[in-house]
């Protein structure tokens, strides 16, 4: 499984600060009945066993939804799970170096802030781009927003899908229309809702409105 622009459109990252009475796994089921199209585990607390794990039943499950698996910055635990990407960012392990560790097999996300490390990270084999952040997020307190020209800048220079990560809700989501992105991650806009499964139709019918206009 390769990187299709269709898999950017409705993109999850996980936050187990939003986790309560359901489990991270429930909560990403939930995402998936809803219509998410892509899964991105992103994981800072647990260790390297509770990880794998995790890894290991979130992949499973998103293989029955026939979704994308991507692990966030761990390319150990990506190769153990059998997941179909890892993402990194610039502070990261260099893109190059990831796709040489992981094969030419396994999908490769790269977070870029600027036309030069965008067309860099593709240069050395990134399969698709994350832009951001995109809004003021409280998700990533080290995040610079992305400049609405910077945005659109990045997406004529590469011709790899782009998804737009970074403060997006319900609200602003369809101001991204006209950028040049494929869809949108979702961090906090998915994982704190009361009702994932039908917050995420309503996410999935703007992000559709959202990449058609």
């Amino acid at each position: 499984m390769k990187c299709d622009k269709r898999h950017m459109l409705l993109y999850a990252v996980t936050d187990r600060t939003w986790s309560g009475e359901q489990t991270l796994y429930e909560q990403v089921e939930a995402a998936l009945k809803g219509g998410v199209t892509c899964v991105q585990l992103r994981e800072k607390e647990l260790d390297e066993a509770a990880f794998l794990q995790e890894a290991k039943d979130i992949c499973a499950l998103c293989r029955r939804y026939h979704i994308p698996f991507i692990v966030n910055d761990n390319v150990d635990i990506a190769v153990a799970c059998g997941a179909d990407g890892i993402h990194v960012g610039q502070e990261d392990m260099v893109a190059g170096e990831v796709r040489r560790r992981v094969g030419d097999a396994m999908i490769l996300g790269v977070s870029v802030h600027t036309v030069e490390e965008a067309r860099q990270a593709v240069h050395d084999g990134a399969d698709y781009l994350g832009l951001g952040a995109v809004f003021p997020t409280s998700t990533k307190a080290d995040a610079d927003q992305m400049t609405s020209e910077t945005l659109r800048d990045i997406c004529s220079a590469v011709d790899v899908p782009i998804v737009a990560i970074g403060g997006i809700n319900r609200d602003n989501l369809l101001s991204l229309a006209g950028s040049g992105v494929d869809g949108a991650a979702l961090v906090s806009a998915i994982f704190s809702a009361e009702d994932i499964e039908r917050n995420c139709q309503e996410l999935r019918a703007l992000a559709e409105r959202m990449v058609r206009a």
